[in-house]
């Protein structure tokens, strides 16, 4: 095992996406954004999602050998001759998560950072991955708890606007896992993983994508249509959400690999939209 390997195992690309979820609910919460505590929350979360990582990469090393997207990943490819090492390296990682979110903020940053850690390494990878089809909906509660994570880094008494946020993130998971599962359907089918568009089709993933993200785009207007951010955030939503919504009703019209690519590319900047939105309303 190589340098690469150990970072390869860590998914850092999904733990930055949790970090920035993270400090969306921080900057929704704070009077002033304080980069010391920005950089300690980032690391904290970095630290838990890397541990769930490497966990998923130890526990799904079989089913990884199956699908081409995943077959080079160092567990499965047998670049280790010892998988259940890497059991105590997800340890340390998480440790040091807790122990940062402890240190330098509180309890409740902790349990989130748990939380989280726990929904996506446990509850996603163990017992919903492979069972149902529903393994990605309640999976995405795992990047729900980043964001409580760092709302409560501010004030762990804070929780409505914190819990509108989560539900947003919660809601963004499917619209953005089932476009990347048409695209991987062949390889979750190989694998025997019950994703949506391997038991029902691409057509009606495709109206699940959009039903799904009405709920999105509905649930991301809720924090100013109840006064707890303004104007800029409402509009910034709004508009966000119809492109989102145009992409969807094109897969929904032609639900091709194609759309389903651009889809899958289009939930990425809504969220990060979203959060800029968010920093607009409250910081300027």
């Amino acid at each position: 095992m190589t340098f690469r390997d150990y970072v390869q195992l860590m998914k850092l690309r999904i733990g930055a996406m949790i970090a920035l979820t993270a400090v969306m609910g921080y900057a929704a919460v704070a009077d002033e954004i304080r980069l010391p505590q920005i950089g300690l929350l980032v690391v904290a979360m970095l630290l838990g999602s890397a541990s769930s990582a490497v966990f998923n990469h130890f526990y799904d090393r079989d089913i990884d050998r199956l699908m081409a997207r995943t077959a080079s990943r160092p567990l499965a490819s047998g670049a280790m001759s010892h998988p259940s090492a890497v059991l105590s390296f997800a340890a340390v990682l998480l440790v040091l998560g807790l122990g940062i979110a402890v240190v330098s903020f509180n309890m409740v940053v902790a349990l989130h950072l748990f939380l989280g850690a726990f929904i996506y390494g446990v509850v996603y990878t163990v017992w919903l991955k492979r069972r149902t089809s529903l393994n990605i909906v309640i999976g995405g509660a795992a990047g729900s708890f980043a964001v409580l994570a760092g709302a409560a880094a501010v004030d762990p008494g804070i929780w409505l606007l914190p819990m509108l946020l989560a539900v947003t993130l919660f809601l963004w998971t499917p619209s953005h896992f089932w476009a990347l599962a048409i695209l991987l359907r062949e390889d979750y089918r190989q694998a025997g993983v019950p994703m949506l568009p391997v038991l029902v089709g691409d057509e009606k993933t495709a109206k699940a994508i959009f039903v799904n993200s009405v709920l999105l785009v509905g649930s991301s207007l809720l924090p100013w249509a109840l006064g707890e951010l303004g104007a800029i955030y409402g509009v910034g939503a709004a508009l966000l959400g119809a492109g989102l919504l145009w992409a969807n009703w094109k897969l929904l019209q032609d639900p091709s690999r194609l759309w389903a690519r651009r889809n899958f590319l289009a939930s990425m900047p809504y969220l990060m939209g979203l959060f800029i939105a968010i920093l607009a309303d409250v910081h300027l």
